[in-house]
């Protein structure tokens, strides 16, 4: 599994960036690669650990030591055969995941971990530089149909699997183009959309069908691709966003940040905007959430031209280190600092806001917001309590609310019968992930809740196994940590 004395000899190096000044005049990824070589090196330095509990810390159990060790021996096209054996899209986790895999990492115990990401992304790029990604579509047809409804990462790896096993898939849409969250909600300063399209191109010539601006529920209904088709699989996501039960919500200027991000993903693509566009240009902006949405809001602001951008966050501000009651090879609540924290944003811990304020004419103008502390009693949940005497104002004209999602829409789910869980997720045991009405399956966001792209990526791979079994009895797409070599 790599050099033996690798980890010995080889410092942790990972993708440099563009500087600030030069990357905030563009959209485009801004990351400068790491040489073959020094790529070669990252991937000597994978321990023979003897147990490698990089697998358990990935959703997917991607075969991590077998691919680091054929990239430190120079075999590429092994590499991409082996990390495509279990995900479908490592171009997508290559660039956006939070790499779960590297805190589970056994030399991550006391040293920096394998850079396993960024050997996964030059991998799949690669691949697709040298021609080896190349459409494989079935050999036979089963004369079975699955409708799939979504196209975010849980939908298409879904489609894929099921497809090689020889069912007619087709994925309904309901925006202009696949890629749900991955197109619209990712900024292409993270990943530049034609690195979906190329994946789709794909997929479209393993015979896969697209069936976009198609909204499920009301410009078709479940019902009919319930009759339609023998098998239904929904990958819809999370989309109900979490608000804000504060006065001044309604403001001009009060905006959901999954308005604000897809309305510049599609001004970078080139859409018109007729109505009222969404900008942060000479704005004090706010950002309400320290998570990834919150970062990627970020980042966007400031390539609009913003004024200034505040980054709020109620949780008081993590350690840089793993913290002592989050050991390895647990998932660690430590301090994650994007590149576009680096761009210029103040960050705020330890904060609650508590009123927008705005002008005459009903825009925003201003926040106010009181400094909290969480309370620990042993055996009780914390408790957020408000400091006394700690109110202040903030200029602000665009408050951006990335607070989460609080679960699915329910339209599909109410037209199917479909049972629920308290956070209006689709119940689907992960035993098989079928519903309670026989056919109907689901996957990723909508059956799990707000998870991940690596999680969502395999939800639908699983789901994909369960819904081919289904309908023939038996099934060899693999499950999870299961290769199905030579797949790319």
């Amino acid at each position: 599994m790599g050099k033996t004395t690798g980890f010995m000899e080889y410092e942790r190096k990972v993708e440099t960036y563009a500087p600030v000044e030069e990357r905030l005049k563009h959209y485009r990824e801004f990351t400068k690669p790491l040489s073959e070589k020094a790529v070669r090196d990252q991937g000597a330095r994978c321990m023979d650990c003897g147990i490698p509990f990089c697998h358990s810390g990935c959703p997917l159990g991607n075969l991590i030591p077998d691919f680091n060790d054929a990239v430190y021996r120079g075999k590429w096209e092994r590499a991409a055969e082996i990390l495509h054996s279990t995900n479908n899209f490592p171009e997508f986790t290559g660039r956006l995941c939070p790499a779960p895999c590297e805190e589970a990492c056994v030399l991550g115990i006391n040293e920096d971990p394998v850079s396993i990401e960024n050997i996964e992304k030059n991998i799949v790029e690669t691949a697709f530089k040298k021609g080896w990604v190349k459409p494989q579509p079935p050999a036979t047809r089963t004369g079975k149909s699955v409708a799939v409804v979504g196209s975010g990462p849980a939908g298409l790896a879904a489609a894929q699997q099921l497809n090689r096993a020889g069912h007619q898939v087709t994925v309904f849409e309901r925006d202009e183009k696949p890629g749900g969250l991955l197109r619209f909600g990712i900024p292409d300063f993270k990943m530049e959309k034609q690195v979906i399209d190329r994946r789709l191109e794909v997929l479209e010539a393993e015979g896969i069908t697209f069936r976009c601006g198609v909204h499920v529920g009301k410009d078709v209904s479940a019902s009919s691709l319930r009759e339609e088709f023998d098998a239904l699989l929904l990958c819809g996501g999370a989309t109900v966003r979490r608000s804000l039960p504060i006065p001044g919500t309604d403001l001009e200027g009060v905006v959901q940040a999954m308005d604000f991000l897809p309305q510049n993903n599609r001004k970078v693509a080139g859409a018109d905007y007729s109505g009222l566009e969404l900008s942060a240009k000479g704005k004090h902006v706010v950002v309400i959430g320290g998570g990834d949405t919150g970062s990627d809001c970020i980042g966007t602001s400031l390539r609009q031209g913003a004024a200034s951008v505040t980054n709020f966050e109620i949780l008081g501000k993590p350690p840089v280190g793993r913290p002592e009651d989050q050991p390895w090879p647990f998932w660690p609540m430590r301090l994650r600092t994007s590149t576009s924290h680096k761009e210029g944003a103040e960050r705020v811990f330890s904060i609650s806001t508590k009123t927008f304020k705005g002008d005459a004419n009903g825009k925003l103008k201003s926040l106010v917001t009181v400094d909290v502390e969480w309370v620990t009693e042993p055996g009780k949940r914390p408790q957020l309590k408000e400091l006394e005497g700690t109110e202040r104002e903030w200029p602000c004209e665009l408050a951006l609310l990335a607070l989460g999602f609080t679960g699915s829409e329910t339209s599909i789910a109410d037209e199917l019968g479909l049972e629920l869980d308290p956070r209006t997720n689709i119940k689907a045991p992960a035993t098989d992930y079928q519903t309670n009405v026989p056919g109907v399956f689901a996957a990723g966001d909508q059956r799990r809740g707000q998870s991940l792209i690596v999680w969502a990526i395999s939800e639908g791979r699983q789901a994909a196994h369960h819904i081919d079994t289904y309908l023939t009895g038996s099934s060899q797409l693999p499950l999870k940590g299961e290769g199905d070599l030579p797949r790319i």
